[in-house]
């Protein structure tokens, strides 16, 4: 019997799946998150090497650039679901991509915490207009702005359309912060911010760094699948099997 996914589209099927999956997140955070870290902190170089090389301060680009890199990954998944719902008129879309928006916001604010932190000790500033953290601040309001127009719209399908329509026009930063740490001519995009290359950090720190990574994603399917199943129990409250969900005894 084959297995038809769009079954999943359905509130009432994707609600227990949900359920089953958090705990499996949630363990894989924590493995991931703890084996990151203790190979970050112990078994990578004390120095990381360079025209400007960085003492143990850089060890916080463990935390930095995987929540950077999440940052924008969700942005897209965000964009994505909410184009499915304008497209599809699915419900659990637009509701996909309202749970998941938090936790971006959430990784954007660390990736800026943390990076004006780097940046204290590497340019003797904490923050700078410089072209990567500008435009990682707009993506932060972005956000902010996607989250406000939700909640100020009464309304939940017209709430779900103008936010989705938000986010999609400001998919447009995402290849601006992407060109920002990877113009080909620094001469065009001046920035304090050292361009990215994978290819030439050492091999302990980037395993490090690719595990954080995971441990984020992880993460993030845990807490929007959380957020997710509120936002269900809360749009289908009326619905029959919330009712025998929450009380499956008729209320005696």
């Amino acid at each position: 019997m084959a297995l038809n996914p769009f079954k999943f589209a359905a509130p009432a099927v994707f609600y227990p799946l949900a359920n089953r999956l958090i705990p499996w997140f949630w363990t894989l955070t924590g493995i991931l998150l703890a084996l990151g870290l203790y190979w970050g902190f112990f078994q990578t170089p004390d120095q990381l090497g360079g025209n400007n090389a960085q003492k143990e301060y850089y060890r916080i680009i463990f935390v930095h650039v995987p929540a950077a890199w999440m940052s924008m990954w969700l942005y897209v998944i965000m964009v994505f679901w909410a184009a499915v719902g304008l497209v599809f008129n699915t419900r659990l879309s637009f509701m996909m991509a309202n749970a998941v928006a938090p936790t971006g916001a959430i990784f954007t604010f660390l990736a800026l915490w943390t990076g004006a932190f780097w940046g204290r000790p590497s340019w003797g500033t904490y923050w700078d207009w410089d072209p990567r953290l500008t435009s990682e601040l707009v993506l932060f309001f972005l956000y902010l702005g996607y989250l406000a127009l939700h909640a100020a719209i009464d309304d939940q399908r017209r709430a779900d359309r103008a936010a989705a329509l938000l986010a999609i026009v400001g998919l447009v930063i995402v290849p601006v912060i992407y060109w920002s740490i990877n113009c080909p001519d620094p001469t065009q995009c001046a920035s304090l911010h050292q361009r990215s290359n994978l290819t030439r950090i050492e091999g302990n720190i980037l395993f490090a760094m690719l595990t954080m990574t995971l441990a984020f994603w992880m993460y993030s399917f845990a807490t929007s699948l959380m957020r997710l199943r509120t936002l269900i129990l809360e749009r289908e409250a009326e619905a029959s099997w919330v009712q025998e969900l929450l009380n499956p005894r008729g209320g005696r």
